[in-house]
C-alpha cells in the first residue's frame, strides 16, 4: 500500500476529546509522536476537534498541557445548557429514532430530518454563535497540509461526506458541521447545503482509511459496548452492519491494512463518567489517557 498509517479519532464528547489528546501526550512521551507520524487524520464529533489540534503544529505535550491549565470546574457541574433541546430528551428522540429505523441509510436521514426540525426551534442566530464558538476553539483556522477528514452527514440525504482541505469547506466550517448533534446545536449551513454530526453514522468512520497499510483507531465509546453500561450512560445509536467499528476493522484487514484499536481502560472509563458532556471530565479524562497513552505505546512499536 502506498500510504503507510491512518489515525482515526472517534467520537465521545467532552470527555472523549479530552481523552483523545491524552492518549496522543503519552504515546509521544513514550517516543511515538502521532502528530508526526500519522499520514492521515480522520476525526468525528469531538474527535473532529481533536484532529484539528492534532494537525494544528503543536507539540503533544502543549495540547495535552492545554487541557490541564484550564479553570477546574466541581465534578458533576455541567457546561451551561446549549440552546437546543435538554439532553434527557434527545437521548430520547435519538433511541426513538434509532429503534424504528430499519437501515443505516434510513437512520441517517431521520436523524439529519431531526435535525432540521430543531433548528426552527434554536433560532436563525445560533448557528453564526456556534460556529464563532467552535473558531474561538482551533488553535488555527487553516486547514494543515498534511492530510486531514472531518466525517460530516448531509441532513437533507444522510449520505456521509468527508470534507478535506480540497473540498472547498472552511476549516472551521467542517468542525462545525461535523460535531453538529442534532436537537442540541443547529445543523450547519456549508452552500446551501445543512450537515449534521458525522457520529450519527459510526462513532469512528475507521473505513475512510481504507489504503493505508496501518490504521490506529483511538475510540472514546468503543469500551462501552464491551463491559455494562452504567447508570444513565446513552448507549449511542443503532449501529447497522458495516457501520460498527468491528465491521470496519475486519473490513480494513481484509483489505491489507493492519488495524490496532484503542479503547479506554478501566480507570479511563471511571474519569470520563456517565455524562461525557460534562466539561468537569476533561481533566480527569486527559490524565487518565495520558498514563495509558504511555502503556498503549508497547503494542504499537511495530509503527
Amino acid at each position: 500500500m502506498a500510504h503507510k498509517l491512518a489515525l482515526v479519532l472517534g467520537a465521545g464528547g467532552a470527555a472523549g476529546n479530552a481523552w483523545l489528546i491524552g492518549i496522543i501526550a503519552g504515546l509521544a512521551e513514550a517516543g511515538l509522536d502521532m502528530t508526526e507520524a500519522a499520514d492521515l487524520v480522520i476525526g468525528t464529533s469531538s474527535g473532529a476537534t481533536a484532529a484539528a489540534h492534532v494537525r494544528s503544529g503543536m507539540p503533544p505535550a502543549e495540547l495535552l498541557a492545554s487541557i490541564l491549565s484550564a479553570p477546574v470546574q466541581p465534578v458533576g457541574q455541567n457546561r451551561p445548557p446549549p440552546p437546543g433541546l435538554p439532553m434527557a430528551t434527545v437521548f430520547e428522540r435519538m433511541r426513538a429514532i434509532s429503534a424504528a429505523a430499519t437501515s443505516a441509510a434510513e437512520l441517517q436521514r431521520a436523524m439529519g430530518a431531526f435535525g432540521l426540525e430543531s433548528d426552527a426551534a434554536l433560532g436563525p442566530a445560533a448557528s453564526e454563535q456556534r460556529r464563532a464558538m467552535v473558531a474561538a476553539r482551533l488553535p488555527r483556522h487553516e486547514w494543515p497540509q498534511k492530510p486531514m477528514i472531518v466525517a460530516v452527514i448531509n441532513a437533507h440525504t444522510g449520505e456521509l461526506a468527508a470534507l478535506d482541505r480540497d473540498s472547498g469547506v472552511d476549516l472551521v466550517d467542517a468542525v462545525t458541521a461535523g460535531t453538529a448533534l442534532p436537537g442540541l446545536v443547529p445543523t450547519h449551513d456549508i452552500n446551501g447545503t445543512r450537515y449534521i454530526n458525522g457520529g450519527v453514522r459510526s462513532a469512528e468512520n475507521a473505513d475512510l482509511a481504507a489504503g493505508y497499510a496501518n490504521v490506529v483507531v483511538l475510540s472514546p465509546f468503543g469500551g462501552w459496548s464491551q463491559t455494562p453500561l452504567p447508570a444513565d450512560q446513552f448507549e449511542g445509536l443503532r449501529k447497522f452492519p458495516d457501520a460498527d467499528l468491528a465491521s470496519q476493522a475486519e473490513a480494513l484487514c481484509k483489505q491489507g491494512s493492519r488495524v490496532e484499536v484503542v479503547i479506554p481502560d478501566a480507570d479511563s472509563r471511571a474519569a470520563m463518567g456517565t455524562n461525557q458532556m460534562d466539561l468537569a471530565t476533561r481533566i480527569p479524562a486527559a490524565r487518565a489517557g495520558f498514563a495509558q497513552g504511555k502503556q498503549e505505546a508497547t503494542r504499537l512499536t511495530f509503527l
